[in-house]
Parts: C-alpha cells; sequence; structure tokens
C-alpha cells in the first residue's frame, strides 16, 4: 500500500509500504483510512525532527524511523479482533491516537496522555493515517454519528486540543478571549472559545493571506503583531484591563509575551504551541499581577465521542477551518504549503484513498 513516511528533516517520502497481514489481536481493529490531518506537530517534526518520531525502537510500541504519519484521521472499520464489542465493520470512526501503558502512576491517575512511555500513532507507533490502511486497539476508535461527515471526523483530534485548551485556561461565559496564531489548533481555539460562552474573542496572526482565511471565523478583530500593539489594542476595547484568557497557539516566543501583557491582573494565559527555542518570562510580572500560565498537552482521551456530538449539534463547526483536500501523493506538497510563512492554508487534509 501507498504511505506518506518521514525519514528526517524535510524528508516525507510517499512509498509502497506492507500492508497489515496475519491475524488481529482480540482487541484490534483494522481501518481504511479516508482523510488524515497535517498537523502542527507533524510539521514540527518536519522541519525540525525527528523530535516526538524515535530513532530506536520506542519501548511500548517498538516503532522507530522511518515513521508512517498522521495522528488526525477519520476511517472506516475494515474488519475486527475476535473480543472487538464497540465497532463492528463498516461503521465510520475517528482515531484518538494515543498509545499508553495503563500501568505506570500517570495512566493509574486517570491522566494516561501523560503516560510515561506513551506514544501517538502516526509519530511513534507502526501506524498512521496517512496510508491506506492502519491497525489500531479499540480503546482508541469511537463511532462517528450520521451527521459528521469524515471531513469533520478528521478534525475531531486537533479540535480536542483546542478544546482541552479552552477548558483548561477556564474560559467561562462572557469573558474576552486573546488567541495568537491561525494556524488550526489557533482557529480551532477560536471557534472552541465561542463554543465555550465567550463574548469577545480576538486573534493576533501576522500572515496577511493566513489571517485573511481566518476572518472567516468571524473573530471580533484580527491584529497583525508586526505592526500593532495588540496588548494594548485588547487594553483599549476592555477598558483598560485587558483580556480575560490568552491562548498561545503559535510556538511563538513573541507572541507569549504578547498573551502575558494582554491579559488582565489575575487573567490566564494557555500555552498551546511547541516552542523549539528557550523562553523567558517575566516572572516579576507573573507574580505581581498574580498571572496564570498553564501548559496544555493533548487532551483527555476519553472526550472525542463529546466532541463529535458537539459538531453533529451545530455548535463546534470545526469543518470551517479546512482549506484544501489533497490526494496522498501531494502529501510533501502539502507539508511544503503549511511550512511557508507566507502561505495562506490552515489546515489541509490528506485523502489517502484517493
Amino acid at each position: 500500500m501507498k504511505a506518506a513516511r518521514f525519514h528526517g528533516t524535510r524528508d516525507v517520502r510517499v512509498e509502497d509500504v506492507p500492508e497489515p497481514t496475519g491475524e488481529l489481536g482480540p482487541t484490534q481493529v483494522l481501518l481504511r483510512s479516508r482523510l488524515c490531518g497535517i498537523c502542527g506537530s507533524d510539521l514540527r517534526e518536519y522541519v525540525a525532527g525527528p523530535i516526538d518520531v524515535p530513532r530506536a525502537p520506542h519501548p511500548l510500541t517498538g516503532a522507530q524511523l522511518p515513521q508512517i504519519l498522521g495522528h488526525e484521521f477519520s476511517a472506516d472499520v475494515e474488519a475486527v479482533g475476535r473480543d472487538v464489542q464497540a465497532v463492528r465493520p463498516g461503521d465510520r470512526v475517528v482515531v484518538m491516537p494515543a498509545t499508553y501503558c495503563g500501568e505506570c502512576a500517570y495512566c493509574r491517575r486517570d491522566l494516561p496522555h501523560m503516560c510515561t512511555r506513551v506514544a501517538w500513532i502516526g509519530l511513534s507507533a507502526p501506524w498512521g493515517g496517512m496510508a491506506e490502511l492502519a491497525v489500531v486497539d479499540e480503546y482508541q476508535v469511537a463511532r462517528l454519528p450520521d451527521g459528521v461527515s469524515y471531513e469533520q471526523g478528521a478534525l475531531i483530534e486537533p479540535a480536542a486540543v483546542a478544546v482541552n485548551a479552552v477548558e483548561r485556561a477556564g474560559v467561562r461565559a462572557g469573558d474576552a478571549v486573546l488567541v495568537a496564531g491561525a494556524g488550526p489548533i489557533g482557529a480551532l481555539s477560536v471557534l472552541a472559545a465561542r463554543a465555550a460562552g465567550a463574548e469577545r474573542v480576538f486573534l493576533s496572526e501576522p500572515n496577511a493571506a493566513r489571517a485573511e482565511r481566518a476572518a472567516s471565523l468571524e473573530p471580533d478583530a484580527i491584529f497583525d503583531p508586526r505592526s500593532a500593539d495588540v496588548a494594548a489594542e485588547l487594553r483599549e476595547r476592555t477598558e483598560g484591563l485587558g483580556v480575560d484568557v490568552a491562548i498561545e497557539c503559535s510556538g511563538n516566543v513573541a507572541a507569549l509575551g504578547a498573551c502575558l501583557q494582554a491579559v488582565r491582573a489575575r487573567g490566564t494565559v494557555a500555552q498551546v504551541g511547541l516552542h523549539v527555542t528557550d523562553v523567558a518570562v517575566d516572572t516579576a510580572d507573573l507574580t505581581e499581577r498574580e498571572l496564570t500560565l498553564v501548559g496544555v498537552h493533548a487532551y483527555p482521551v476519553t472526550g472525542f465521542p463529546q466532541i463529535a456530538a458537539q459538531i453533529d449539534a451545530g455548535t463546534l463547526p470545526v469543518e470551517r477551518v479546512v482549506t484544501s483536500t489533497i490526494a496522498l501523493a501531494d502529501a510533501v506538497r502539502g507539508f511544503e504549503a503549511l511550512v511557508d510563512p507566507g502561505g495562506a492554508d490552515i489546515k489541509i487534509l490528506v485523502a489517502p484513498a484517493s
């Protein structure tokens, strides 16, 4: 079968790989991937990796370079192991990509996404969504409601990150929120903040083409941080206070600084974007204004059905962030489009079966 595999920095190849063979394990599920998103984590590997993709066999999964990519995907169930009860062949599903041991201190504390041996389908497990077929475990699939499309299903995983960011930041009804970065997670955070009841949602994005695309999400204002003092602009719109919450989704040092300056006293900044360089924080300001800075890593692993229900109800219109859908053969072009500083795309989906 065809698959997009990561071999090293700027080295993703669409190539022939062996299909899954042999009898499925008792709780395993064989999937045919339908649509798979290119994620910021994938781009981080592409430009600076391997980081999360293991060079040596992963202790939990045995996976190592080269790695089939793709952890944001919807699929059809092709076959199931003898003990599988949750799904059956023909079901449409979304994949929760975390693979965890179930034994470590974090797993026992119901924090499996913090598992000390955690692996991720598409990054550190044998299979990924940017291939025609994949094998996952029963606990990693959730059925899609009839009203949720494959396109929407492929966005449940990144939407889970955005929803977790909004929840970790404590966004409440009536809040004013700044989102820094109009990439996929930033765009989805705009939608998630609205769904949580935020009265005003502002967006900061230096890429003019991407900002223009993000206008369709209907933020209250979009700022270009290269020419605007974002914190000052927001204080002017919030009676001199600043926003209640800022969500940093770009992994940019200057953006984090702007978020910390933009929140009111006792405000909260949620750090979602992955920084690849060291970051300095003004701890005196953090202390004097009693700010809260929280990290956001992934999501609770059991939340996908709830997000699917929100999408089905129309309160979380995740499909609005999709800007392109491409064939698997064009996957490298998709990576290059998303790492282009002047590129307009927000979310690109790959169709392995096309």
